[in-house]
This record gives C-alpha cells, structure tokens and sequence, in this order.
C-alpha cells in the first residue's frame, strides 16, 4: 500500500518540544553589523547540537532567470562577504557568471532559526581559490579534481573510476590545482535574522545596507 502523503504530512509537527528550544530574541540589543549576530547565532547552533550547522541553501537564477537552489557549504563570512565554492564550469558557476547575484538561506531547527542573506557575488582570484581549497580535507580535493560536475554521466562505474584515479591524484600531490574551482564571495545587501516563537510571534529582524552602514527594521511575521 502506498504512503498518503498528505495524510503523512499533517502528522508532522516543527519544533518539537523534545528537540528544539525556542530562545528569547530582542531585537533591540542586536548588533549594529548582521555578521557580529550570524557569528553569535552560528556559535550557539554549533554549541545546541546543530547538525551541519554550516549548510546553506544557494539560490541563483541562469541565463534566461530561471531560479535554481541547492545545498553547498559555508566557507567562510567575514567583512568581505559569505563564501562558498564550486566549480566555475558548473550549472551554479554558469549561472553566477551569468547572473552575479544570490539569495543563501540557512535553518537551524534546534533554536527555530533562520537566517537569509542576499546580494551581489564575486569570485576570488585564482591563487586564493586554490588555496581555500588545499586547505580543506584529501576528500574535497578528490571530488574537486574528479570535476564534471553537473555534466551527463554515462553510468555509476564511469563515476566510480573517475572517482579513485582522483583520489590517488590528491593522496599523492595534496597541492594538485584544479582550475575550475573558484571561491566566490556574497556581498550582503540584505541579512534577516528569523527567530521562532511557540506562539507563532516569530521575531523578523532584517538589516540593509545603507550607504556606508546598517540600517535595521523589523518585519511582519
């Protein structure tokens, strides 16, 4: 017998009683900068037991502004910007070449939080990307050197061999370059702070840049 989806889905709930813990927020002892309170909120998600606290959803929009998402990694967010990396020959790396600008979005359901930040993104020079990239685990560079991404695969076991010659490329020469990774930076215009709240008062605190700072304002629920 199949699954009622729907039937299913009303049985769910969020922020179970159980797992999640709704904190207070107060808008009016926020920070003056959005990256001093993602770097606390991001602490505190960490210390909550966050899984994989540093995934974000990536959204873009191609050629013809069709949208697209994905889940990618934090690299990085400091007053340069939030960083992530790919391939520059990939859907998203075509699209942002493309398009220059991207929405990310991140969940961290254990505190009933969310943060979205959008904005114009660059790409770092290439002895930078490199280097973000060496610093990372033998792993990444493996899937990093085995490339395609987002080309047609012909099957599992052409997948498989590309895979293990990529990884004893990086096992044997850890500073192996791979020319299409690129590190690119989101510049935010826009940073909203979404706290949940078991009344459904939820707590919308965006900041926007204006002119050399921050402006702030609170939003609807």
């Amino acid at each position: 017998m199949g699954t009622d989806l729907h039937a299913l889905l009303r049985s769910l709930r969020v922020w179970d009683a159980g797992t999640t813990t709704l904190p207070p927020f107060d808008p009016d002892t926020a920070p003056p900068t959005p990256l001093l309170l993602f770097t606390s909120w991001f602490e505190e998600a960490v210390e909550a037991g966050q899984p994989e606290p540093h995934t974000m959803s990536l959204a873009t929009t191609d050629e013809e502004g069709r949208p697209d998402v994905r889940i990618v990694m934090l690299h990085g967010a400091d007053a340069e910007g939030w960083s992530f990396a790919t391939h520059v020959t990939s859907r998203k790396g075509r699209a942002l070449a493309a398009r220059p600008y991207a929405a990310l979005a991140f969940y961290w359901p254990v505190l009933g939080r969310q943060v979205r930040v959008r904005g114009p993104v660059t790409s770092a020079p290439s002895e930078e990307s490199q280097a973000d990239l060496h610093a990372r685990s033998t792993g990444a560079l493996a899937a990093a050197l085995t490339g395609r991404q987002s080309e047609e695969l012909s099957s599992v076991e052409e997948l498989r061999r590309a895979s293990e010659a990529a990884w004893e490329r990086a096992r044997e020469n850890p500073a192996e370059p791979s020319p299409t990774w690129t590190l690119y930076r989101l510049r935010p215009e826009a940073v909203e702070f979404f706290q949940g709240d078991a009344e459904r008062r939820h707590v919308r605190l965006q900041y926007r840049r204006d002119g050399f700072g921050w402006s702030r304002r609170l939003l609807w629920p």
